[in-house]
């Protein structure tokens, strides 16, 4: 799991998160989303490339 504290723009190609629509790694998109659900008493952290990824996902 990607540390959520991390500094911004310190991610690598290994180390980013991963778009949960598209798949591809997150690093330096000024357009990432980040959406955090509860999901049956559970938290849920899902990253996005944009928000035409993230509106794919609802």
């Amino acid at each position: 799991m990607i540390d959520p504290t991390s500094d911004v723009g310190g991610s690598t190609e290994e180390t980013a998160p991963t778009c949960t629509t598209c798949g591809e790694a997150i690093v330096d998109e000024p357009d990432h989303r980040v959406v955090t659900r509860i999901d049956e008493d559970e938290v849920r952290t899902e990253h996005f490339c944009d928000e035409d990824c993230l509106a794919a996902d609802d």
